[in-house]
């Protein structure tokens, strides 16, 4: 059997998700020829790895490419097909060179030469450039506590779709972000009895004076910061565009019949240990949010901007009782617990590309998308250039730098192909 041909071509993106279509869309602007080779389909995570009745966390208006309006209203909240279905109609606009159905396993250096072997499920090919567009969402992270074979399922947020697929029973879950939040308050909306494990999370208001928490974080200059907080590096944010839009209240869901917990830390004997720490978690986030209120709230007056006063923001509901009697032992038969959600997030995973730009922890080495492999470049990382990057409107921006720095390392390759051409034409024309 013979092997298949290596074709080739100056940059390969692998991913096909917002990130891949963004760097396809300004690559295809500076010229530079480019396949974007997706495993799946477009998007297709926002298809078959979120639940059913997922909507953006940001309003139309904002969370969109440039070069495109979502249909519906600007200050809709979009649902998953939708958002999935504009980057297919996005990439035949922008007409993306896409080879969906394309697993890349692997990306090495081309010993002696410039460029890269990028082994794929459907042939090799050698690229001078290779662009990581996979994406912050990679591998799901679930906590090693409880064991398989316990008598309770288990699923990451990525696999849970809507209530009524999950056994009878409460639920747990754990993680106090945008996932887990939401997921939490739809279960209890259903009537499950549930239980929520809450860690350290940032609580901005859905809207306050009648704007919304995006304009908000714009115009106080908070989605340009270049680095996270010290100390909130792997801090969530609970923010929800669910109900139309509003705000994460801890306490609210409290008085509607969740249970707060603390940190989920050890299993034993059927029952799971959490820390005495919700109420100091659920006032972090309580004065996260006021802070944002006493910032808002200066601009308006610096600016003199005709915003109307929102007083009831400022009230703070009373402490539920499970934030004064906190749970720290919760037996999972003995509370009808019949499945647990890890909304815990998820971890990079580069296995499929052997260079030498990642730290000991796996993380990759770049500064703004340019790794330290010449060539090697990543896409839609958090704070990869900004707090915005890994959101839509965010990965658009980055990707145009990446693309620029692509093009003009190519540039000097063109020089000096283009001088060694003429010196050889004047030596010929003088022989």
């Amino acid at each position: 059997m013979c092997d298949m041909p290596v074709e080739t071509i100056d940059t390969v993106v692998v991913g096909g998700g917002q990130a891949g279509i963004a760097m396809s869309e300004h690559l295809g602007r500076a010229n530079v020829p480019h396949l974007v080779l997706e495993r799946a389909r477009i998007a297709e995570r926002w298809r078959s790895e979120r639940w059913d009745s997922l909507v953006t966390n940001g309003p139309a208006w904002h969370d969109r490419f440039p070069g495109a309006h979502f249909p519906g209203g600007p200050e809709d909240f979009v649902p998953k097909e939708t958002v999935a279905d504009y980057f297919v109609d996005y990439a035949h606009q922008i007409a993306a060179p896409m080879r969906c159905g394309v697993e890349v396993r692997k990306v090495s250096k081309q010993p002696g030469q410039r460029g890269f072997r990028v082994e794929t499920s459907h042939g090799d090919y050698s690229a001078l450039n290779v662009v990581a567009a996979t994406g912050p969402f990679q591998k799901p992270v679930v906590p090693h506590l409880i064991e398989a074979g316990a008598p309770v399922l288990q699923l990451h947020s990525n696999g849970y779709r809507n209530p009524e697929a999950l056994p009878e029973g409460a639920v747990l879950v754990v993680g106090a972000g945008s996932s887990g939040v939401q997921i939490a308050d739809e279960l209890n909306r259903a009537g499950r009895k549930v239980y929520l494990s809450v860690g350290p999370h940032d609580r901005p208001p859905r809207a306050y004076r009648g704007r919304d928490f995006v304009w908000w974080l714009g115009v106080l200059g908070l989605w340009d910061l270049a680095t996270p907080p010290e100390g909130a590096e792997h801090v969530t944010i609970a923010v929800s565009g669910a109900q139309g839009g509003e705000t994460v209240d801890f306490r609210r869901l409290a008085n509607e019949g969740v249970t707060l917990l603390g940190r989920t830390v050890s299993y034993a004997d059927g029952a799971l240990g959490f820390l005495d720490n919700v109420a100091q978690m659920v006032n972090a986030g309580d004065a996260n949010y006021l802070a944002l209120l006493d910032a808002a709230d200066a601009y308006v007056a610096r600016n003199g901007l005709d915003l109307p006063e929102e007083p009831q923001a400022r009230v703070i509901r009373p402490d539920p009782d499970c934030l004064t009697n906190p749970i720290t032992t919760l037996d999972l038969a003995g509370a009808g617990i019949g499945s647990v959600i890890w909304a815990t997030g998820y971890v990079q995973d580069y296995g499929w590309l052997d260079v030498p730009t990642f730290d000991a922890a796996g993380k990759p080495l770049h500064r703004r998308g340019v790794s330290e492999e010449p060539g090697i470049y990543f896409l839609g990382l958090p704070w990869q250039s900004r707090r915005g990057s890994s959101f839509i409107w965010g990965v658009w921006h980055d990707a145009r730098h990446v693309a620029d720095q692509i093009a003009i390392r190519q540039a000097y390759f063109d020089y000096h192909a283009s001088a060694d051409a003429d010196a050889q034409t004047s030596a010929a024309a003088q022989a």
